[in-house]
């Protein structure tokens, strides 16, 4: 595991751009977002009439009155959905990311009135728990936006040897292609029960076709491999148990280290051949003419099955059969489409671990008893008894081996020094001022607020999803250990004690002994910002104004605009009325504003509406 910080020094950390950071934070799951369009230049102003309607509805936005209203009179719609909450939160900040002081004051004005209203209710330590109103949402915006440099610079690197510590420890014992349970695992539900017979295979990598560049290590003339080269090529440690994707995937990450996934070769656009012999060359795959069939089940290829020893001698290859390319239609950069062997059978791979197509009876390591175990097993609805002490030991393992990785970077995220953004302790501090404003004196209510508004809002987020920050591949299995880890960081926030017994499950019992460390940690934590000297408005102003100038033209916010006018259009009555009844929204003629917006945008003369 210390090899890992090494190869962080020497290589780097794939950190995603803020505009890649931005979207999966935003707009999770979205890829081809209108916002993403090149900003128009638009030379000597405007150049259709919906660019200068946009225009004017910019300037309403501008106006705190007009927003305000604008939002409060589309969350009191039935209409307006969560979804539409989220979408309007990420739209309004697309459009005020070079306006950061701005926004941030809107932030301010939406969270007051959000406290006012919780204060009234039986809970109000349940206010910003979830994600059920548009300020909830600009909040997680605004501290993504807030937050980007210092994980950049700063935490991210703790953040990734974990996330490295996890998949490495993973990768050491056998993972199913299938079911992606692992021998070393942090979830009892993606936990291989079953004992697993393999062994490790060290693998030397030569490569004798200089042409394909893509693939960066040293070339050899020779066609016979002599014993002396062995030392000089990359060696690569895999299991005998491994599916030749496992297989590939493994080298990518040998001789990439630390590229960014997205820049690396896909394992679909590579073959795997073995050099055997005096010159006798075997292209390796998952599923071929040699594949097992055991009652009805196709058992995928492995290096056992091939007879493959230590010390074999392997290349990575362009791939030879061009079918995957044929039916493929998505880029094979990141490609997760079905691709076909030889035998032309589909495997569909979901982010590089192989799943069987649904009319497939494929498996691993371990064959389902029957249709409904193999149903289950996938989708991991295995209902919860208390596990077994010797699955519960196995667990405990691979934790205590990851321990170190998940302290530090506790302890990275849970220290208030200088390169805290100055956002946090101002976020902190207007919580605490409203606190005494409302004379509300239970400590837990204030610490609810603020484990809601920062570690889980934010943290959390970045802990289950590490590649809404770098540009990994996260597998199913890896990802199930995050979420462990997540819940415990929840936990550690939490000021209720949980009683644990023989049938809590798994996870609560794997960090039982930390969680009132991690507590105390949280607790210090908030006492150390409270105890930062106050942010002035000066201070704040010059953050904000530093972040809006690095912000500036990212995004086409004409079409964040075009985007968020919609819901203007959808709900015109009803925003219009509002406008008419506030008394400083009439005093500015807010209203008679907004419909001349729809006016230049019909190509009628404003002055005549």
């Amino acid at each position: 595991m210390t090899d890992l910080t090494a190869d962080l020094e020497s290589s780097g950390i794939p950190t995603l751009d803020h505009k890649n950071y931005i979207m999966k934070v935003f707009f999770p799951g979205v890829s081809d977002h209108p916002i993403l369009n090149d900003p128009k230049v638009r030379i000597n102003g405007p150049r259709t009439n919906y660019d200068a309607a946009m225009l004017q509805f910019e300037q309403l936005i501008n106006n705190k009155c007009f927003i305000l209203t604008f939002i409060e009179t589309l969350e009191a719609q039935k209409s307006f959905n969560i979804r539409d909450k989220v979408n309007v939160a990420s739209l309004l900040m697309v459009v005020l990311m070079g306006k950061m002081e701005y926004a941030t004051d809107i932030l301010r004005s939406l969270l007051l009135r959000l406290i006012d209203k919780s204060v009234l209710t039986k809970h109000p330590q349940l206010m910003l728990r979830r994600t059920e109103s548009v300020v909830e949402k600009m909040l997680t915006n605004w501290m993504a936006l807030c937050m980007y440099n210092y994980l950049k610079d700063y935490a991210g690197s703790s953040l990734f040897l974990l996330f490295k510590a996890i998949k490495h420890q993973i990768e050491k014992g056998p993972v199913d292609a299938i079911t992606h349970d692992a021998r070393y695992s942090l979830s009892e539900e993606r936990l291989l029960r079953e004992q697993i017979d393999h062994g490790m295979v060290t693998i030397h990598l030569v490569q004798e076709d200089p042409h394909y560049e893509k693939i960066p290590y040293q070339t050899y003339q020779t066609l016979h491999v002599v014993q002396d080269d062995l030392d000089e090529k990359i060696q690569c440690k895999v299991l005998d148990c491994d599916t030749i994707s496992q297989v590939k995937s493994k080298i990518l990450d040998a001789l990439y280290k630390n590229t960014p996934f997205s820049m690396r070769p896909s394992i679909h656009e590579v073959d795997l051949e073995w050099r055997h012999g005096r010159g006798g060359h075997l292209t390796l795959q998952d599923e071929d003419l040699t594949t097992k069939s055991i009652c009805g089940w196709k058992k995928l290829n492995t290096l056992a099955h091939y007879g493959v020893k230590e010390s074999a001698v392997m290349s990575l290859i362009p791939r030879q059969n061009d079918s995957f390319n044929a039916n493929c239609k998505q880029p094979c950069q990141n490609c997760t489409g079905t691709y076909f062997t030889n035998s032309l059978s589909p495997i569909i791979t979901v982010n590089g671990d192989v799943e069987a197509g649904s009319n497939l009876r494929i498996y691993h390591l371990v064959r389902p008893i029957d249709e409904h175990h193999y149903q289950n097993n996938k989708t991991s609805e295995r209902t919860h008894k208390a596990i077994p002490e010797i699955f519960l030991t196995r667990l405990l393992s691979t934790k205590g081996t990851i321990q170190k990785f998940v302290d530090d970077f506790f302890n990275t995220i849970l220290t208030a020094n200088e390169a805290l953004p100055p956002a946090v302790k101002w976020l902190f501090d207007l919580l605490d001022d409203a606190a005494r404003k409302h004379s509300i004196t239970e400590s837990e209510v204030v610490h609810a607020w603020k484990s809601n508004s920062l570690p889980l809002r934010f943290w959390v987020n970045f802990i289950k999803n590490p590649d809404f920050i770098f540009d990994i591949n996260k597998t199913t299995t890896v990802d199930s250990c995050l979420s462990v880890i997540a819940q415990t960081f929840m936990d550690s926030c939490s000021t209720t004690e949980h009683r644990l017994g023989k049938d809590s499950p798994s996870n609560k019992l794997l960090f039982a002994k930390d969680i009132p460390h991690y507590r105390e940690m949280v607790a210090h934590f908030y006492y150390d910002v409270q105890m930062l000297p106050q942010i002035t408005d000066q201070e704040m102003s010059t953050a904000m104004q530093q972040l809006s100038v690095s912000q500036i033209g990212e995004f086409d916010t004409v079409s964040a605009l075009k985007e968020l006018y919609i819901y203007v259009t959808k709900y015109s009555d009803q925003i219009l009325d509002a406008l008419d009844i506030d008394p400083y929204c009439k005093k500015m003629h807010l209203a008679h504003k907004l419909e001349n917006v729809a006016c230049t945008l019909e190509g009628e003369e404003t002055s005549t509406c």
